[in-house]
């Protein structure tokens, strides 16, 4: 069963943000830590949110980066410059891109586009001092390394493929995944893949993430999912990435090439899901590196 709405996922366990773009919290005996950054435009939701829950905001001492896409990282900078004393974790490759200016010069580039597409306008982000430049520092999260909470452990495994800085959060105590995007996201009733990196990974991350015991598989986009779907998803989200190099395939054997093949896919990705939170020229990029990769392993 997916679940859209806001709220209390489960004992320990809320999720913020919006259907689109969302953000958790867990509450542990010593402190709490929000997992995954979500898009800018969320912040007078996700503030409201922890007034209306009734969440400490004194206890927040972490904020878990799982990769660094522009719609995964954007209320850290306000976050980080609101609590100081926060702290804040991604993987070190992770910690590559967002030193980059480049990199940094994209997320602010794709958070007012995505903001334009989503909201209409971005003029609410000018409340917040929600950009990242280079006052954003933390600690490197590597494979088997765990954050205790107290009563609650969050452990940390790579999981490249969506991103080469991918990682996902494990809590066995909850037997709840935080996977990001490197699992389908569920969009509606579809599993949508996007292993804009490495399709190669992308797959190895799958058969990793299908030994963990999970009841409840905390998604990054449009909500969470619990009971029997949560624990199928990963097998389901294997099907889908069948399908999806199957699909891309035969796009790349009919259009001839990788642009004309990304342009035809995102043309019919949203002819299907015109309400699709992502600008189509940044999923067309999704879709040419997916294909280039397709490419790449046929030619091999």
């Amino acid at each position: 069963m997916r679940i859209r709405k806001a709220g209390k996922v489960t004992d320990h366990l809320w999720r913020l943000g919006t259907e689109e773009s969302c953000v958790y919290l867990v509450e542990g005996a010593e402190s709490s830590a929000i997992i995954s950054g979500g898009m800018s435009y969320i912040l007078p939701v996700f503030l409201r949110q922890l007034q209306e829950y009734g969440i400490s905001e004194k206890k927040i001492s972490h904020l878990i980066i799982l990769h660094t896409h522009f719609d995964h990282v954007g209320i850290i900078p306000f976050l980080k410059r609101l609590w100081p004393q926060l702290n804040v974790y991604a993987s070190s490759r992770g910690w590559e891109m967002l030193s980059n200016p480049k990199a940094i010069s994209v997320i602010n580039e794709f958070t007012l586009k995505v903001t334009q597409r989503v909201l209409g306008k971005t003029d609410e982000l000018s409340k917040y001092d929600w950009q990242w430049r280079d006052d954003v520092a933390g600690y490197s999260l590597a494979e088997g390394n765990t954050l205790d909470l107290g009563d609650i452990q969050i452990e940390f495994y790579e999981t490249p493929g969506h991103s080469s800085c991918s990682i996902s959060a494990y809590i066995p105590k909850l037997k709840a995944i935080f996977p990001s995007d490197a699992v389908a996201i569920p969009f509606k009733d579809e599993f949508i893949i996007a292993a804009n990196s490495n399709l190669t990974k992308y797959q190895q991350s799958l058969e990793k993430l299908g030994n963990f015991e999970i009841e409840f598989l905390c998604a990054d986009h449009y909500g969470y999912i619990i009971d029997e779907e949560a624990r199928s998803y990963i097998n389901e989200s294997k099907i889908a990435l069948t399908n999806m190099k199957n699909m891309l395939r035969q796009a790349l054997q009919k259009e001839g090439s990788i642009d004309r093949a990304a342009k035809t896919l995102v043309d019919k990705h949203f002819q299907l899901r015109p309400d699709y939170f992502i600008a189509p020229e940044i999923l067309l990029n999704t879709y040419g590196q997916m294909l280039k990769h397709v490419a790449e392993l046929g030619s091999g």
